[in-house]
């Protein structure tokens, strides 16, 4: 073959690498989605009491978020909390229920998959899902309507999830609590606690157990897996509720952002952090999950950061 030839066979394949697509197929219980064929996340209708995505793949082929309980608790993981499901949101007290914790003991809440409103592949994937938040009794206290929006930063996958939580009851109040509420929990060799290099670092420039409980316009929680450092971080957008958020985000490897938790994080002089709401009034929480190698400054977080921050969000979530 010539060298001109070969020349436009690479550009040719060049190409089509860019132009490669996220792909999405409906199935009975959720979404799956790929890049290039490979797999990047499922969408889970309901896993025991709440919509989740899992697993959750990184650059690489790596998954990036703990498999327990969805599956068996590998060696590098803690077989605990199984109510941290992978990718999920909640809230561990709406009307004094909890929507966080499984607890067969006790009552809690379920977040019910009403309806799959859109599930498109492209340049950028799109699933946006409305769901039911039940109370023990049967009945609705709110609901809410996720729009999820795959891309691309480089290598770095990324995914936006805008939630716009509406008003059901009467009266609805998301309770002062840490146990919340968008969070992840990260595959165990990420954890700091591992003691094999995980590492937490914040928009601020806290590490580790000095992020917990502090604001920030993201978290960055990284560390070594399958040979190379794999990391997942977390974007507060600035039109998401009370932002910048604090971050309920653990050594052991819970990583939630929960604007509600000021009392037990020990944040002063802005209210316990409790939020009310009549009947119909709205509140939207926007995040973006970042998903990629390296350090926060390999990975261009704060780069990543300033981009999203001026992505220009609709009403309803989601990119205008």
């Amino acid at each position: 073959m010539t060298r001109i030839a070969l020349a436009c066979l690479a550009t040719l394949i060049a190409a089509v690498a860019v132009a490669a697509d996220f792909e999405l197929t409906k199935e009975e219980d959720g979404v799956t989605v790929k890049h290039d064929g490979k797999l990047v996340t499922r969408y889970v209708f309901l896993s025991k009491s709440k919509p989740i995505m899992w697993p959750v793949v990184g650059p690489g082929g790596k998954e990036l978020t703990r498999g327990y309980p969805m599956r068996a608790a590998l060696e590098t993981e803690k077989a605990d909390h199984p109510h941290h499901r992978s990718f999920w949101f909640d809230h561990g007290d709406v009307n004094g229920v909890s929507f966080w914790d499984e607890n067969d003991k006790k009552p809690y809440g379920s977040i019910i998959h009403k309806e799959l409103v859109t599930a498109e592949g492209g340049k950028q994937a799109v699933i946006v899902t409305r769901n039911d938040w039940k109370m023990p009794d049967g009945s609705i206290v709110v609901s809410d309507k996720r729009t999820h929006t795959f891309g691309l930063a480089g290598e770095s996958r990324w995914i936006d999830v805008d939630v716009v939580v509406t008003a059901v009851a009467d009266t609805v109040t998301f309770g002062a609590t840490k146990e919340g509420s968008f969070g992840v929990r990260v595959a165990g060799p990420l954890s700091v606690d591992s003691k094999v290099g995980g590492k937490i670092v914040t928009s601020e420039g806290l590490t580790d157990a000095a992020a917990w409980g502090k604001r920030a316009k993201w978290v960055d929680y990284f560390g070594p897996l399958e040979g190379e450092t794999m990391g997942i971080a977390i974007l507060n957008h600035p039109s998401s509720f009370r932002h910048p958020t604090p971050w309920h985000v653990r050594t052991y490897g819970l990583f939630a952002a929960n604007p509600f938790g000021l009392k037990d994080f020990g944040i002063t002089g802005e209210g316990d952090g409790s939020h009310g709401m009549k009947k119909g009034e709205t509140m939207i929480l926007r995040h973006r999950v970042v998903l990629h190698r390296g350090d926060e400054k390999q990975a261009k977080i704060a780069d990543i950061y300033a981009d999203y921050a001026k992505t220009p969000k609709g009403e309803e979530g989601g990119k205008r």
